[in-house]
């Protein structure tokens, strides 16, 4: 992928340890993204239940269980897998989010612009 078709989203600090961001979508769009860092790994995600197509959090920036070891959707309680976004229970089980596709260069995160 070119630079030119990259945007920037974060730094890899301005996400928690262990923990997850929304950042806004495109101008006039409902969802937006959902970044996640596990000690090196990120993902980045969709910010959208495959369910209804709500965003997860239920307010910003909380979108994991208690213990962090889940994604969640604030309006359905369906629960994802941090890794690879299975819906491993709730109303979407089997379904996945929506991977976004992205790099990182020099600690920041580039996303895939979406169409």
């Amino acid at each position: 992928m070119t630079l030119s078709s990259m945007r920037t989203l974060c730094q890899i600090t301005d996400i928690p340890e262990n923990g997850a961001k929304g950042f806004p979508g495109p101008d006039g769009a409902f969802t937006g993204l959902v970044a996640v860092r596990r000690d090196d790994d990120v993902y980045v995600y969709e910010n959208a239940c495959p369910h209804i197509g709500t965003p997860l959090d239920w307010t910003p920036d909380r979108f994991l269980s208690v213990d962090g070891k889940h994604l969640i959707c604030a309006t359905h309680g369906a629960e994802f897998t941090i890794t690879d976004g299975l819906c491993i229970s709730g109303p979407c089980r089997g379904d996945r989010l929506t991977p976004v596709n992205f790099e990182i260069r020099d600690g920041v995160i580039l996303v895939s612009h979406r169409g």
